[in-house]
């Protein structure tokens, strides 16, 4: 039988605290059986009898890498192929074509970032998208930058093999042009898809290596996390590195009313850079 682990009120508060600093991500009370259950699991893995010890550890220097295992514990990868497929749609029939209509002297290159990528599914969809409509852009230079906090999911993202049944999603034209079986059980993404994607761990909250700029960003079911200060930061420096009248996809949940007034909403939760 499991060992299970109880959390008290300091212990939680230190946990807490890491997490906003570290990723900017609030955890409220409610969250915290949550906790104590994701990160029990990390003390069953260590040896550890309490999380006064394992606090102890993510306080003190050597405590680094676990560090970077509790946020990936406690990060929540849920995601699908074709998620919120509208955006997939705008992005095929209004972005491209107003890219390739652009001045004859425009640079032909094309830039997305799937900024929270999770297990990669987001982009992967954005890059069949692309691969189906390749002829709106043809001969351009595009590239698909995925990030995410979670070093574990990253990981995955690259190697694109999935469950067969994670696919399922995927329009069957798509699936049987950019996925390969593999066995009864898995799936691999082509790499007439996955040459498109550089993958990358990334901490939102910190210095960004990329200069862009970004012609698209997804950010999408990531921000819902983060608290409001957090939130108009993190928009503003999306508005610093995208184009003007770039575009800036984020989750069904979310809104930016409030938040920033440097995009317009031109759909739904579909936004244009206008500041």
């Amino acid at each position: 039988m499991q060992q299970e682990y109880a959390i008290n009120d300091g212990d939680f508060r230190k946990i807490v605290q890491l997490v906003m600093n570290t990723a900017g991500i609030v955890l409220s009370d409610r969250k915290r059986p949550f906790v104590q259950s994701r990160l029990g699991r990390r003390l069953r893995a260590l040896g550890m009898t309490d999380f006064r010890q394992y606090c102890r550890l993510l306080e003190a220097p050597a405590g680094e890498e676990e560090r970077s295992n509790l946020i990936n514990a406690i990060t929540t990868n849920h995601t699908a192929f074709f998620r919120e497929p509208h955006h997939f749609t705008y992005l095929a029939n209004t972005v491209l074509p107003k890219l390739a209509a652009g001045p004859a002297g425009q640079s032909r290159r094309l830039r997305i970032w799937s900024a929270g990528c999770s297990t990669g599914e987001e982009p992967y969809t954005i890059a069949m998208t692309l691969r189906e409509h390749q002829s709106a852009l043809k001969d351009w230079d595009v590239k698909i930058l995925a990030t995410d906090l979670d070093t574990n999911v990253v990981t995955h993202a690259a190697a694109g093999i999935y469950d067969s049944d994670r696919l399922e999603s995927v329009p069957p034209p798509h699936r049987k042009r950019f996925v390969t079986e593999l066995d009864a059980d898995r799936s691999r993404v082509n790499d007439e898809v996955r040459s498109l994607i550089s993958f990358a761990p990334l901490n939102l909250l910190q210095k960004w290596p990329m200069q862009g700029p970004f012609d698209v960003i997804f950010c999408r079911n990531v921000v819902i996390y983060f608290d409001k200060p957090t939130q108009r930061k993190l928009f503003d420096r999306y508005a610093e590195i995208l184009r003007p009248d770039g575009s800036l996809f984020i989750g069904h949940s979310e809104s930016l009313l409030n938040v920033t007034d440097r995009f317009d909403l031109v759909g739904r939760t579909i936004y244009r850079r206008v500041k």
